[in-house]
């Protein structure tokens, strides 16, 4: 059974950090494709940070650059971001995704096969 089971979601005033970790099990982590995507209430689901397992190459949203970073532990078949000098518009249910794998890492939220519950961020202003 696929399982991406996020953590750390919660709420922090502006300025501040968290950090989001996803497990994911019932599936190969090496050659895959992981990504962490957000929603906003009456916004579409957007792309926030992008890793390839095997590689490493990373992609980060321009919104989130500078303050969010993306990293992943293939010992522990995890993807974390950290998230700093967090703003109101960061405010979302944040979801961890996995991509079929060998294919190639994308932003967009329709190609992605595996889903975890997602996590609620909220930060006040």
């Amino acid at each position: 059974q696929v399982q991406l089971v996020e953590s750390g979601g919660g709420s922090v005033q502006a300025g501040g950090s968290l950090s989001l970790s996803c497990a994911v099990s019932g599936l190969p982590f090496s050659d895959r494709c992981l990504a962490w995507f957000r929603q906003a209430p009456g916004k579409e689901r957007e792309a926030v940070a992008v890793v390839h397992t095997t590689s490493g190459d990373a992609y980060i949203a321009a919104y989130v650059h500078g303050r969010f970073t993306i990293s992943r532990d293939n010992s522990k078949n995890t993807v974390s971001l950290q998230m700093n000098i967090l703003k109101s518009e960061d405010t979302a249910v944040y979801y961890c995704a996995a991509r079929s794998r060998q294919l190639p890492c994308s932003t967009d939220p329709g190609s992605f096969g595996f889903w975890g519950q997602g996590t609620q961020v909220t930060v006040s202003s």
